[in-house]
């Protein structure tokens, strides 16, 4: 039994494991932070798996675990002393098909999300993963009707941070 649930959890995960990825590169700067919080999403997904009933799709869950997850590791983690890795800033993506003005205003948009507040952070997160707002209310647990009215507010602060 416990064989079977393993192989169940480890297709579902290997099928969404993108999803942890981009909570964890939303919610962290630099590498070492990136793979930590991807451990930590996945200990917490293995551990809450067998509470998982199915009421839901595996990746709308997945979402609201990996997002509960890295929520509570950033508030965490925002009383502690911050330090910067030389490697942030010297970071660039090396690629023939990146256009840099696309690198630009992808970083841009990341420093803006980084200025919301958790709910905000993981609205426009999912909003930019062309989630419905159905399934966005599901993996915050609040209204549809909420989530749009705060899906609103949250580009409004965006549109500021963005163009000042």
């Amino acid at each position: 039994m416990q064989k079977d649930l393993e192989n169940k959890f480890l297709s579902d995960f290997e099928k969404n494991q993108n999803i942890a990825h981009k909570i964890c590169r939303l919610y962290t700067t630099n590498r070492d932070a990136h793979n930590d919080l991807f451990q930590e999403i996945t200990i917490q997904l293995w551990n809450n798996y067998p509470k998982f009933r199915g009421d839901s799709k595996f990746s709308t869950w997945m979402y609201r675990v990996a997002l509960n997850t890295a929520i509570s590791l950033y508030r965490k983690s925002t009383r502690t002393i911050k330090t910067q890795d030389i490697s942030d800033v010297a970071f660039k993506i090396k690629s023939n098909d990146y256009d840099d003005t696309e690198e630009r205003q992808l970083k841009a948009l990341y420093a803006a999300v980084r200025k919301l507040n958790d709910i905000d952070k993981a609205l426009i997160f999912l909003y930019l993963e062309d989630k419905p707002y159905k399934e966005i209310s599901e993996a915050l647990g609040i209204s549809s009707v909420n989530a749009r009215v705060k899906m609103n507010r949250a580009k409004e602060k965006l549109k500021n941070i963005l163009n000042p």
